[in-house]
């Protein structure tokens, strides 16, 4: 007869070890920003059945899908132009102030260059246009310099807060110090912005004597800034290794990204708190296509306990609170 208790005690004691295992973690909600484009059309409205997220080949449960209009449209975009080009932007410049002169009361505009390699950040966002414009100067001469680490620099500084966060780099993406395909600090940088939740859109500006640059050296530079932006969810713009008769297209494509944009959260494994995943988010409509970052950081998840003392200690914190009040 005592065995038989034993026996059962043991088995009710295991239970109650893997139960607590199993709720030791709830779901990790992961959110990040999407966007929504279709080359025949403006696209539809999308929901949470619309799209697909998956992380290799496992999915991942789409919990909201919340369009970034009305009180949600809040944005706050930076253009860094990156003066080691030595271009004469010209008419550019006046498609620039154009476009930003047409964006939305809720969107705030930074402006910074990379002067010498450094991060020069002449107006922090603001809604006052005429101020944000203002700020936009034609380049001077300078020594050219690794673009990525001011980029980096900027990311960092800038607080998190609910707004999305945009950075619009005019540069030729070339690192005069890197060898190869491979650049560390390119790597720094989409790190850095894939954790911060920041989009990088890039327009590709050569040389003025860009027919006597260095092939391999300019194909690098434009494969870094179309790996960089692809992988933050934005788009890279350039046209063989010579300039762009002009922005307005790109600038124009631009704009209709940021105003088909979506806040998506999803469940993700908390076990990876910390990390940054792998994902992968598809439209399931036809001709309408899903561009976001490739990996997104898994936020902490509360653990869960069945313990009663626990649950006791939860509800005398907050009563504290309210007496505290």
């Amino acid at each position: 007869m005592r065995k038989h208790r034993m026996f059962w005690l043991l088995i009710l004691a295991g239970s109650s070890v893997l139960a607590a295992k199993t709720m030791s973690h709830a779901p990790a909600v992961a959110q990040v920003v999407v966007t929504s484009n279709s080359y025949d059309h403006d696209p539809p409205a999308l929901t949470a059945d619309d799209v697909v997220v998956t992380d290799g080949y496992n999915p991942l449960p789409v919990t909201a899908l919340l369009p970034l209009r009305g009180a949600r449209a809040e944005l706050e975009i930076y253009v860094l132009v990156d003066n080691s080009p030595n271009s004469d932007l010209g008419d550019r410049f006046v498609e620039l102030r154009e476009f930003l002169d047409s964006q939305p009361p809720t969107t705030s505009i930074g402006v910074a260059y990379i002067r010498d390699g450094r991060l020069e950040v002449v107006q922090t966002p603001t809604h006052d246009r005429a101020r944000a414009i203002q700020a936009l100067a034609s380049p001077s001469e300078n020594i050219p310099a690794n673009p990525f680490r001011p980029l980096a620099e900027l990311i960092e500084g800038w607080h998190p807060d609910s707004a999305r966060h945009v950075v619009l780099m005019i540069s030729n993406g070339i690192d005069p110090g890197a060898s190869g395909l491979t650049n560390a600090s390119v790597e720094t940088a989409l790190q850095l912005a894939q954790r911060a939740g920041v989009m990088v859109y890039s327009i590709y500006l050569p040389v003025a004597d860009y027919p006597a640059t260095d092939f391999v050296a300019a194909y690098s530079g434009e494969v870094q800034l179309a790996h960089l932006s692809t992988e933050t969810g934005g788009a890279a713009y350039f046209q063989n290794s010579g300039p762009l008769a002009s922005f307005v297209p790109y600038l124009a494509d631009v704009g209709d990204h940021l105003a088909n944009q979506y806040l998506l959260e999803f469940e993700t494994n908390p076990k990876t708190h910390g990390a940054l995943q792998d994902v992968s988010v598809t439209s399931k409509l036809r001709n309408v296509r899903v561009t976001a970052p490739w990996r997104v950081p898994v936020p902490a998840s509360p653990a869960l306990t069945s313990d009663p003392l626990a649950k006791r200690g939860s509800g005398s914190r907050k009563k504290t609170r309210r007496q505290a009040l």
